[in-house]
């Protein structure tokens, strides 16, 4: 992949803080003209760097308040295991983030729900079935002091 470039950053940023602008406004906000912005923007696409367009959405707005953060320990890490786990947290809508993760936890999810009977439920019903978890410790946010999706280009 090639560097990205002053330019490239440019759009990127403004993307990554309003992605439902035009060709024209972004160019605008650029400095470029609307076909070689709209060139670079399907380039950025095609390399990857631009993942997808999406909307933020405020959690409690829409019914899921409660974030949880959950670390995993595995019983042993094999790819089997590994995969198993992985292919498990791509099918739960509530965890909304999962990494694996180097240091004493294996996995690092964030998971949503509405309230703390859902979370039981999902804990009861989805994680503590999962063949190889050793151990599960599950920390309950109290209050969001920063959420930024925006990466620092």
């Amino acid at each position: 992949m090639r560097t990205l470039d002053d330019l490239d950053r440019k759009i990127l940023s403004v993307l990554q803080g309003e992605g439902r602008l035009s060709i024209q406004d972004l160019s605008d906000r650029v400095g470029l003209s609307a076909t070689p912005c709209l060139r670079r923007m399907r380039r950025l696409e095609a390399e990857g760097v631009i993942v997808r367009y999406t909307a933020m959405v405020d959690q409690a707005k829409v019914g899921l308040p409660v974030s949880v953060f959950v670390s995993i320990k595995l019983e042993r890490q094999n790819v089997e295991k590994l995969d198993a786990f992985k292919a498990a947290m791509a099918r739960w809508p509530e965890v909304v983030e999962c990494y694996l993760m180097t240091g004493p936890r294996d996995y690092w999810l964030r998971v949503v729900v509405p309230d703390l009977v859902a979370y039981e439920r999902f804990l009861k019903e989805k994680l503590t079935r999962l063949d190889g978890i050793a151990s599960i410790e599950s920390s309950f946010a109290l209050e969001q002091v920063k959420y930024e999706s925006r990466l620092p280009i």
